[in-house]
C-alpha cells in the first residue's frame, strides 16, 4: 500500500484525499487547529464553490496567471463536474445571477463537512496542528519531519496554499519561487469626498489605473476606507504585480455611470429642456443615490436647490466630467486575511500539468496556491483547486 502525504488541509488537499482510491494510505498535515479555513470563510461564510462557466477556453480567461497551463486541466475536470460531485453527495447548489455557484443552504459548512466526511470514509489520517518542518528526498522516497514525528512516504503532495515556509522548503529541493504579492484586494483612499458615502454602490462603473493599461468595469462599492467591489477586486488581480511595484501608491480614474462625458452632458441638457423647473436635489437624469448627489454637488460648489433652468453649460460640463473622469489618490491596499489570494508561487515551468508532478523530483506533486496561479473573484480559485486535485487523483488511481 502506497503512503501519500498531503501537506495542507485546504480545498485542494481535502478534495484530493476524497478522490483517492482506498488502496492508498493518505495523511493530511494541517498546521491550523481546524481544516478548510478558506472554504469556511469564502463568500462571507456561504462558500462560492465554483462559477457557472462550462467552456474551458472561456474559463481560463479569468486567471491572470496560469491560464495557459490550466486549459488542459479544465478539459479533464470542469465546473460542471464540480457541481455534479457535490450534488451527488447531497450538497444541492444554486447558480446566482452573476454566475457564482453556492450551496442552496448558503452555508459553507455543508461543503466543509462533505469534504471531511469523504476523507473519513476513505480513512484518511488528518493531522491538525502539525507543521511540516523539512522534506528530504532520499532513495526515491520522502522523509517528512514534522513538529511531532518523522515519517517516510512514497509520494508527497504540496497543497499548502500561499505558505512562505513551504516555498522556502521547496527552494531547498531545487524549485524556483516567483516572489508572492497580494491579489484580490480593496483600495485604501483617504479622499474627504468618501467620508459620508460608505455603502454606496454603482453598477457597471468603469475604473482605470492611471499611467497603465489596467482597467475594469463592474460593481463598485464605497467603504469606510476606500473602494471595493468586483470592479476593484478584479482590477487588483490583473494589476497585482504592477501595483506591488508602485508600493500601492497610485491614482485611479472612475467613470461612475459607464457613460462618456458627452453622453452625460447631453442627458443633462435634455432633462433641462424637458424639466426646467425641477430642482437638482430632487431629480436627476441618471441613477444616483440622493446622498451621492448631495456630496458631489457640494464638491462642485453647485447649490442643491438650483433649478435646471438656472444650470449653466459650464456647470453641466463640470457634472459630466466629475461623473465620468473623477480621479482619486490611492494610498495602500486592504486585504481580508481569510479570503485574499496571492499572486506568486512555484514557477509553472517546473510543473507537468498532465499530472501536477514536479519536473525536478518524481512523485512530488503540487496543487492550488502554492503554484503561481491565481484567479479573479467569483469561485474561480476554488475551481482551479478542485480541477487540479481531480486530475492528480485520476493519475494516481491509475498507477
Amino acid at each position: 500500500m502506497q503512503k501519500i502525504a498531503i501537506i495542507g488541509g485546504g480545498a485542494s488537499g481535502f478534495f484530493l484525499g476524497a478522490n483517492l482510491a482506498p488502496s492508498f494510505l493518505v495523511h493530511i498535515y494541517e498546521k491550523a487547529t481546524v481544516p478548510l479555513q478558506k472554504v469556511r470563510a469564502s463568500g462571507g461564510g456561504r462558500c462560492n464553490v465554483t462559477h457557472a462557466c462550462f467552456d474551458p477556453s472561456i474559463l481560463t480567461e479569468f486567471y491572470p496567471r496560469g491560464s495557459r497551463e490550466l486549459r488542459s486541466i479544465f478539459y479533464q475536470f470542469m465546473c460542471g463536474d464540480t457541481m455534479q460531485w457535490f450534488e451527488a453527495r447531497k450538497v444541492p447548489l444554486k447558480i446566482e445571477e452573476d454566475g457564482r455557484v453556492f450551496p442552496i443552504s448558503d452555508n459553507s459548512l455543508d461543503v466543509v463537512e462533505t469534504l471531511i466526511k469523504e476523507n473519513i470514509k476513505r480513512k484518511t489520517q488528518v493531522h491538525l496542528q502539525e507543521t511540516v518542518k523539512a522534506i528530504k528526498f532520499e532513495n526515491q522516497r520522502f522523509k517528512l519531519e514534522t513538529t511531532q514525528a518523522t515519517e517516510i512516504f512514497d509520494a508527497v503532495v504540496i497543497a499548502s496554499g500561499s505558505s512562505r515556509q513551504m516555498w522556502e522548503l521547496l527552494k531547498t529541493l531545487g524549485h524556483t519561487v516567483v516572489a508572492p504579492v497580494p491579489s484580490l484586494f480593496s483600495f485604501n483612499c483617504r479622499d474627504a469626498f468618501l467620508k459620508e458615502l460608505p455603502g454606496t454602490v454603482f453598477r457597471n462603473a468603469e475604473v482605470q489605473i492611471l499611467d497603465s493599461s489596467f482597467r475594469n468595469a463592474g460593481d463598485l462599492l464605497f467603504t469606510h476606507r476606500g473602494f471595493s467591489g468586483p470592479a476593484i477586486l478584479v482590477l487588483s488581480a490583473w494589476a497585482a504585480r504592477f501595483l506591488a511595484e508602485k508600493k500601492y501608491q497610485f491614482q485611479i480614474q472612475i467613470n461612475f455611470l459607464g457613460k462618456s462625458p458627452d453622453e452625460i452632458l447631453q442627458g443633462l441638457k435634455n432633462f433641462k429642456k424637458k424639466h426646467p423647473q425641477q430642482l437638482l436635489t430632487h431629480h436627476f437624469p441618471f441613477e444616483l443615490t440622493k446622498k451621492f448627489r448631495k456630496e458631489f454637488l457640494k464638491a462642485l460648489e453647485i447649490p442643491q436647490e438650483r433649478k435646471y433652468a438656472d444650470l449653466s453649460n459650464a456647470e453641466m460640463q463640470l457634472i459630466a466630467d466629475f461623473l465620468s473622469l473623477k480621479k482619486f489618490d490611492i494610498d495602500g491596499k486592504i486585504t481580508n486575511k481569510d479570503e485574499f489570494v496571492t499572486a506568486g508561487g512555484v514557477d509553472l515551468k517546473e510543473i507537468d500539468f498532465k499530472n501536477m508532478q514536479s519536473k525536478l523530483i518524481p512523485n512530488l506533486f503540487m496543487l492550488g496556491e502554492v503554484l503561481n496561479i491565481d484567479a479573479v473573484t467569483g469561485g474561480f480559485n476554488f475551481q482551479a483547486c478542485w480541477s487540479e486535485a481531480a486530475v492528480l487523483a485520476t493519475y494516481l488511481n491509475r498507477l
